[in-house]
């Protein structure tokens, strides 16, 4: 086990679910960018596994809190994932940010119809119902991770972090 990505996934954890105070409805789901921001950082810093524990953790806690509803399990975790993965793979922060707005928003959001219809009783949800609203939220939280990811490669504090986590 590495310390260090631990704590660090347990801190990502905690700002996204920080994060979810600051959330807004579209069209039945909450929006909560603080998250797809935390996902594409783990996803850099930390790797898919851990990112993907951040972002279950996060999850969990926002609704045993009542910040969230249970479609945050899969629209963060798919994003999450998938941003991990590709950028795992290719080595490039593009990777990261289109994991992250297709794992969230379509994969995330078309996985959300079933959690919607069978556990939450929603008789209107359809397989494209929550792809919409993920896809505002995970742009929104793309494009801030974007810009700080972007600053910090420039800056090379981002491989400086990168070198010290995986140290």
């Amino acid at each position: 086990m590495n310390i260090k990505k631990l704590t660090l996934t347990a801190f990502f954890a905690a700002i996204a679910v920080a994060g979810s105070l600051f959330s807004f409805p579209v069209l039945g789901s909450r929006c909560s960018p603080i998250q797809h921001l935390v996902n594409v950082m783990c996803a850099i810093l930390l790797g898919p596994w851990y990112g993907l524990a951040a972002a279950f953790l996060a999850a969990l806690i926002r609704n045993i809190l009542g910040l969230g509803t249970l479609l945050a399990f899969p629209g963060s975790m798919c994003g999450a994932l998938l941003s991990g993965l590709l950028y795992k793979w290719m080595k490039k922060l593009p990777a990261a940010y289109i994991g992250e707005v297709v794992g969230t928003g379509i994969i995330g959001g078309m996985l959300s119809y079933p959690i919607a219809a069978v556990l939450m009783g929603n008789q209107t949800a359809a397989l494209f119902t929550f792809v919409v609203p993920f896809l505002i939220s995970t742009v929104g939280g793309t494009i801030m991770a974007i810009v700080i990811t972007m600053t910090m490669k420039k800056t090379k504090v981002l491989a400086k972090f990168q070198q010290q986590i995986n140290s």
